[in-house]
């Protein structure tokens, strides 16, 4: 004789056959107290189900519980994680000593999100007449452009202001990915641009294991800004740069990849791999001062990385003879790799 209604109440509270009872004690009418548990009880081990949910002998097989579990990213709120955690790891200990889990600990990663203020600085609220809405954004610019934007803003775990004009950034980066696929060319320029490919591979696939998606993305801006620069693209190059784009803006990527020729979905593609040969740097850039002031940058291989070199290549710099011609240089700094002081 249980309604499950939306009372905001433990549905039993309006059972008569559950509340309207003999006292164990004494034999007259009792009335049974229905709402003996905190609300966090039910969500501390309700995500085991989600392992078995058809299961009717038991709340989950042991072959179902070892498959999924433990839970390898948790993800929520700061207030909420913290009490939820508590209560969670409270349930997985008392499951694991009455043997019906074998882990002890029921989240591998945990990580909380900061709040997105409004645009005035304050809490998002209706009451408020703050509050922007998603549907506006995703119809204008579209759904990835605000996914990026929002993962863009800063770091996960920090709180971040809304702001209507940068969207119009990640927007930009979006339309450039997609020109892009008209410089892919049977033959490009791939020893300009593998370097910066596998170490973009690496920064994003790193990233996204630290749930660093703003620096990820930045990474991603970065690569296509080389990728523009360079006299061709291959199709593997543009393929895996569309790879380390699906997971941040998964609609366009698939868009993206079918037009390649692609049959099946971006999303179900081997994730890139690095080569850690081709990360290291064959040319260095070395900035060049002039009595401590910079003059100029050059860039030079790493076998000419030496004093002697790097002082003969800059004095013919026009943007360094000036300061230096008909002068005596007294002495210079050189700091491999890195800077050249001229003094005169």
């Amino acid at each position: 004789d249980v309604d499950f209604l939306p009372t905001g109440e433990s549905p039993l509270k309006y059972s008569k056959s559950f509340n309207k009872v003999p006292c164990p004690q004494c034999g007259k009418n009792a009335h049974r107290e229905a709402d003996t548990m905190d609300t966090f009880v039910c969500s501390s081990w309700y995500y085991l189900r989600y392992a078995d949910p058809h299961n009717d002998k038991e709340f989950a097989s042991r072959e179902e519980l070892k498959k999924w579990l433990p839970v390898d990213v948790y993800m929520g709120g700061a207030e909420h994680i913290v009490l939820h955690l508590m209560y969670a790891r409270f349930f997985a200990k008392v499951l694991k000593k009455f043997g019906h889990i074998d882990f002890n600990e029921p989240f591998l990663k945990l990580r909380h999100q900061g709040m997105i203020l409004a645009p005035d600085g304050r809490k998002m609220s209706k009451s408020l007449g703050n509050v922007v809405n998603p549907n506006e954004i995703i119809e204008k610019y579209g759904a990835d452009t605000l996914r990026i934007h929002i993962m863009f803003l800063g770091p996960l775990e920090d709180m971040k202001l809304w702001n209507d004009e940068s969207i119009t950034g990640p927007r930009r980066f979006l339309e450039r990915v997609w020109r892009l696929r008209e410089k892919v060319a049977e033959h490009g320029d791939e020893k300009k641009t593998e370097q910066i490919l596998h170490r973009t591979i690496k920064k994003v696939g790193e990233d996204i294991e630290t749930l660093s998606f703003n620096t990820a993305i930045s990474a991603l801006m970065v690569l296509v800004n080389e990728l523009e620069k360079a006299d061709g693209l291959t199709r593997p190059s543009y393929e895996i740069l569309l790879k380390l784009l699906a997971p941040f803006a998964p609609h366009i990527a698939e868009e993206l990849w079918h037009n390649m020729g692609n049959n099946q979905s971006i999303h179900l593609a081997l994730w890139p791999a690095f080569d850690s040969e081709k990360i290291i740097a064959n040319e260095i850039s070395i900035a060049i001062q002039v009595n401590g002031k910079a003059r100029d940058t050059i860039v030079v291989s790493l076998d000419n990385n030496n004093e002697n070199t790097v002082l003969g290549l800059a004095s013919i710099r026009p943007l360094v003879a000036r300061w230096i011609l008909g002068k005596k240089i007294k002495k210079t700094f050189f700091v491999p790799g890195r800077i050249l002081n001229i003094v005169v």
